[in-house]
């Protein structure tokens, strides 16, 4: 247990342990020292001797009954809203209504702007795939144009080779044709000329019979020509 000291200005007395010191009626500013001290200290400066200090309140003043405040007229006619005066508090609520109403016309108009501009994108996208569509159909037509174009090209040049073809093998019909008409027209020349070992009934038979194939010649000699007429102006027709 530590051992304090004491020192009154003169002198020091001691050892005093905690209980002792409690009936030397000591004061924060007695000279304090125990062992393992460098200096001398005030006993307040000393943590474990502050319990050894009276503290004695002030005496207690003769009892007062306070007087009652004494309100004004202006504050007897001021009523208190959540702290704030009549008029003040109204005019907050309708600080706070205007500012309320501004926004929510603001998110109307938002929300309006908004949807206007989603419409419109709608609109030109539709728009946009309209156009796509209708391009798409008019490279159809075009395409189907020139596909028929080609057709009818490749139609006509077929057509048209088929009917040269044709006037060639005509040609060579005819040039035949007429050589069998001159044979046959000999034949019958001579067959009118010669009288001997014949009757009149065969010769008239075989004459006949000559100008039979005379006739068939010649019938499809004039076919072939009439053909190769309209052949040939069927090729002018042809682009």
């Amino acid at each position: 247990m530590k051992k304090y000291y004491l020192h009154n200005g003169t002198e020091s007395s001691g050892p005093f342990d905690i209980g002792e010191l409690k009936f030397k009626k000591i004061t924060p500013s007695s000279p304090v020292w125990f062992e393992g001290m460098l200096h001398w200290k005030t006993a307040g400066e000393i943590p474990e001797l502050n319990q050894l200090f009276v503290v004695n309140p002030p005496p207690f003043p003769p009892f007062m009954t306070p007087e009652p405040e004494t309100k004004t007229d202006t504050e007897r006619n001021t009523i208190k809203i959540l702290g704030l005066s009549k008029n003040t508090f109204w005019i907050v609520c309708a600080a706070i209504i205007i500012l309320v109403g501004i926004t929510v016309l603001r998110a109307l108009e938002e929300k309006r702007s908004q949807e206007l501009k989603e419409k419109n994108h709608k609109t030109e996208i539709e728009n946009y795939q309209l156009e796509l569509k209708q391009k798409e159909l008019e490279d159809e037509k075009i395409q189907a144009a020139i596909q028929e174009k080609i057709d009818a090209d490749r139609m006509a040049a077929e057509l048209k080779q088929k009917n040269n073809n044709r006037l060639l093998e005509i040609e060579q019909l005819l040039v035949n044709s007429q050589n069998n008409l001159n044979t046959y027209e000999n034949k019958l020349t001579n067959a009118a000329e010669f009288k001997l070992l014949r009757t009149a009934a065969e010769k008239k038979e075989q004459m006949d019979l000559l100008k039979n194939q005379i006739d068939s010649i010649k019938t499809n000699i004039s076919k072939l020509k009439n053909e190769s007429d309209q052949l040939k102006l069927e090729l002018e027709k042809i682009p």
